[in-house]
């Protein structure tokens, strides 16, 4: 794993901006395993902003804990803009956050595909009662699998401070 030093700063601002508005954060994670709600947590307050986070690994977890439809899942496949909707929508309503972040992606180093390449991963951005965004990227394979997975966490931050500014 690479180091996460450089991103502890980004998660406090996080942290003390959502404090400061007095909201909380809901995490569904599929491509990082649980690193955007861990490092979340690492910062001291943190338990005053994070709900809960959704480690939604395998395509049954997402249709189990967030609601996300197997059907979508079918149709899409669990790397897609639908998927990440979905996932960002369900994190809200199975939480009592007023922010969710969602990530889905193709971390690597196998597993791509020619539609689906490595470095893909989808985002959803939601705040409860306001609109869902999505935001796709394409990471550089080269980055490696641990390289991607926190490249993600950072574009996850940045767009949780977004939904703070709307």
């Amino acid at each position: 794993m690479t180091d996460l030093a450089p991103l502890f700063d980004p998660a406090a601002r996080v942290i003390e901006r959502a404090s400061g508005f007095g909201l909380k954060i809901a995490t569904a994670e599929s491509c990082t395993g649980g690193l955007i709600a861990a490092l979340l947590t690492e910062v001291p307050g943190s338990s005053a902003v994070v709900d809960r986070g959704f480690v939604t690994y395998s395509n049954e977890a997402k249709t189990e804990m967030i609601g996300v439809p197997a059907e979508l899942i079918d149709a899409h496949g669990a790397v897609s803009r639908e998927v990440a909707l979905a996932m960002v929508e369900g994190a809200l309503a199975a939480s009592r956050a007023d922010l969710a972040v969602a990530v889905t992606g193709v971390a690597g180093p196998g597993g791509g595909s020619r539609e689906k390449p490595v470095g893909l991963v989808h985002f959803g951005f939601a705040r409860r009662g306001g609109e869902v965004h999505h935001l796709e990227e394409r990471f550089d394979p080269e980055l490696g699998r641990s390289g991607i997975r926190l490249a993600t966490v950072a574009i996850a931050f940045a767009g949780l401070s977004n939904l703070m500014d709307r």
